[in-house]
Parts: C-alpha cells; structure tokens; sequence
C-alpha cells in the first residue's frame, strides 16, 4: 500500500515542474540584467535607472522563486500544526493536491499524508488498547481478592488453606502492580496519569503495608531509613510502581536477608543484604525490566549496583526534586 502510494503522485504530477520554473526564473533574469547593463555600456539609459532596473528585475525574480516555494511552505506549516490526535493533515489528501504541484511536492505530501493517518491510528489503538485491557484485567483481579478475603474469613479452613489462601493474595496484589506497570508504559502519547507534588517518603511509607503482606511467611526483614525528605511534581503512582518493582525484584533476590528502602536528598536506594544460611535464589529480570523503562520514560535515572556480591543496590536519582525539613 505504501508503495503505490508513493508511485502514484509520479504518474499523475509532472515531475521537474519546479525545476524547469526556477531555471526559467533566474534564465530570464540573467538576461533582464545582461540588456540593462548593455543599455547603461552605451548610454542608453542614465546609471541611475541602469541601478534601478537591476533591483526591480531582482525584487521581481525573488517573489517568482517564492510563489513557486509556496506549497512547500504550506506543507512545513500543515506538518508544524498538526496534531497527532487528529486523523491526518487537513487539504493535504493526495486527490486534493492542485494538479500544477510539482510531483516531488507531491509526493512528499502524500507520504506525510498516510504517515499521519498511520500515527492517529495507532493512537486511537493505543488508546483503546488500554482502557479495555485496564477493565478486563482489573475486574477479574478485583473478584479474586473478593474471593480470597471471603475464604481467609472461613473458619472451616485449615492451616495448609490459609497458607493456600495467603499465596493467593500475595500473587494477586503481585499480578496489580505489574498490570499496573504495562498500562503505564503503554500509555505512550496519552497517559492519562494524574501529576502533583507529593512527599516520596509518604508514597513510600503508604505502600509499605503492601510490602509486608507480599513477605509475609518469608524469612526478609524490610526496613525503611530516612535520613531525608523530599518533593516531586509528578505522577505518585508511577512513582508507586517504580518503587514496587525495584522493591519485588530485592525480595526475589534471595530467600531471605534484609531490604532497605533508604530516601536521601534526591535520591531513593533499595538495598538488598541476602543471608547466606537462606541460599540465593536470583529470580530477577522481569522486574528490572519494567523498572528501568520506568525510569527511562520518565527521566529518572536508575542504577544498579553488587558490593563484595553479597548487597544489591538499586539506586534511583530524581534530578528536579524539591528538598523538604527532615
């Protein structure tokens, strides 16, 4: 499709048609000036308008070479305006082309033309893709937690169903935040998050208790330092999701140990000392994965680091935050 595209605007617009104008143009300039300059050799006309007709037969080319740069012009102006939520550049169809455009103008209109239509479709599919995905997959999310609540609730329930019970839950808030985490990062052009300033150590602080139900039965001791405060102007949520990943990835780096979210000035670290008595079970990746696209998408650079192989340290900068009273 592209293809013909392309190859169509070449059959129908005469191609060098601004070439052949503009040779004629400056053709007949050159030779405008060659017969004033004769005319003022042998005194036929004062120096005076000799000069003078050399700056109108000037002035005269100068606006012939621009009405014939005028459609390009008008194509730069379409492009610059255009909106990418739009269906496409308005009067810029390939049947809505004058027939006197030169094919090469042509041409590049009509590429542009499908290019713009191809970019508003993806969004429209984009945008479709995560409203729907967003509701499908956090309805039946939603009805396992009901469930699962329903079932801790059961009396009847043994111990080897609660601790059935508890995995339950635990996968379901784990499988949340990776939901979470693709429609963020599907959002590409509109991402429908919500920006304010927030407190990081209060975001931190607020998703905690979900951290803890994640570990619970597992021998990981979560510890949070905060040696210092500060704002962001952003979106707390996608902050929320960074910081559970980063979070989830520690905890899966070993079956057990210590995490410790440190906040200090600009900056979030997410230590992880594994216990050697506990084995290592190093189950990263995917995690790590979405993080540093996270961090990429938003410009919060994130760095990984392994001291003496034993304490993992991810490391996220945030390089226009605000300082706050510890």
């Amino acid at each position: 499709m592209a293809s013909r595209g392309s190859s169509k605007p070449a059959r129908i617009f005469p191609r060098g048609r601004f070439h052949r104008r503009m040779a004629i143009i400056f053709g007949l300039q050159l030779l405008a000036i060659v017969i004033v300059c004769l005319m003022g050799f042998y005194d036929v006309a004062p120096m005076g308008a000799v000069l003078a007709l050399i700056v109108i037969i000037s002035a005269l080319s100068w606006l012939a070479a621009r009405r014939e740069w005028t459609p390009v012009s008008r194509l730069a102006q379409a492009v610059s305006a255009w909106d990418e939520q739009s269906s496409g550049l308005d009067g810029w169809r390939p049947d809505q082309i004058s027939r006197r455009t030169d094919a090469d103008v042509a041409t590049l209109a009509s590429s542009l033309y499908g290019f713009a239509n191809r970019i508003a479709g993806y969004n429209q599919r984009e945008r479709n893709f995560t409203r729907d995905a967003s509701h499908e997959l956090r309805s039946p999310l939603t009805v396992i937690k009901m469930s699962a609540d329903m079932l801790a609730d059961d009396a009847s329930l043994g111990e080897f169903g609660q601790r059935s019970v508890q995995r339950i839950k635990r996968s379901t808030r784990e499988m949340e935040a990776l939901v979470e985490a693709l429609l963020i990062l599907a959002r590409e052009s509109d991402n429908g998050l919500t920006e304010e300033d927030f407190v990081v150590n209060d975001v931190i602080r607020h998703e905690l208790p979900d951290v803890m139900e994640m570990l619970e039965g597992r021998p990981i001791t979560l510890e949070l330092d905060e040696p210092a405060r500060f704002a962001l102007h952003g979106s707390p949520r996608v902050f929320a999701v960074l910081c559970w990943q980063l979070i989830r990835n520690a905890c899966q780096q070993a079956e057990g140990g210590t995490v410790v979210i440190t906040v200090m000035p600009g900056m979030v670290t997410v230590t992880h000392r594994y216990d050697d008595s506990h084995g290592r079970a190093n189950r990263h990746g995917f995690e790590l994965a979405i993080a540093q696209r996270i961090s990429e998408r938003f410009q919060w650079p994130l760095e990984l680091q392994t001291h003496d192989g034993r304490r993992h340290i991810a490391r996220i900068r945030f390089p226009e935050s605000t300082p706050l009273p510890a």
